[in-house]
């Protein structure tokens, strides 16, 4: 099986990620793809934003009904840092004859050789850097190994981000369009992002 690994806060999903997802789904042929909300961010500061509770729970009411996306409560389970080589580790061992792919932001790709034990990484999953709006992923920058663990996908160009839906929350504007519907009365029921 070709699984899809879509990490991040989620602070809250949006239809970009879900764009994201269902464009690598189809131009990769993947099976599934697996929305796996971080515990803690090692690269984000931390934000005054929905617990990782909630986050989970928007992922969950986000991917409901589609076939092929899941939401997976693995790094909140495991707790601590949300290190990718120790979730993509998991992954394997758990499920041994499943293929992964790693869906990142083209805007992320430069940044692979900062990331904790890439070297091990990119030996457990191939990456997928998704191109997004102003951001050319150049592959030509980084080391060969991690070169050849990196595939480009394209996806609908959409600009849009959990801050600025957080952001809106905060100056009391709708984010209605911008979440799937059970995503916006969640927020709303919860009062989550006000100020």
């Amino acid at each position: 099986m070709k699984v899809g690994i879509m990490g991040g806060t989620f602070d809250p999903i949006h239809i970009g990620h879900l764009l994201a997802a269902q464009s690598v789904c189809e131009e990769l042929g993947l099976d599934e793809v697996w929305f796996m909300p971080t515990n803690v961010p090692p690269h984000k500061e931390q934000t005054q934003g929905a617990t990782a509770r909630q986050r989970l729970e928007m992922v969950r009411l986000a991917v409901e009904g589609h076939e092929a996306f899941r939401a997976s409560d693995i790094e909140l389970v495991k707790g601590g840092v949300s290190y990718s080589i120790e979730t993509v580790s998991l992954l394997r061992e758990r499920y041994p004859d499943h293929r992964f792919y790693y869906i990142i932001g083209a805007d992320m790709v430069q940044y692979l050789p900062k990331w904790h034990r890439i070297d091990e990484l990119v030996r457990l999953v191939t990456f997928v850097g998704l191109q997004r709006p102003g951001f050319d992923a150049d592959l030509e920058e980084l080391p060969a190994p991690m070169k050849e663990a990196v595939m480009i996908a394209s996806m609908p160009q959409i600009e849009l981000s959990s801050t600025l839906i957080r952001e809106r929350r905060a100056a009391g504007r709708p984010v209605r369009y911008m979440v799937p519907d059970r995503v916006n009365n969640y927020i709303e029921v919860n009062r989550l992002y006000e100020t």
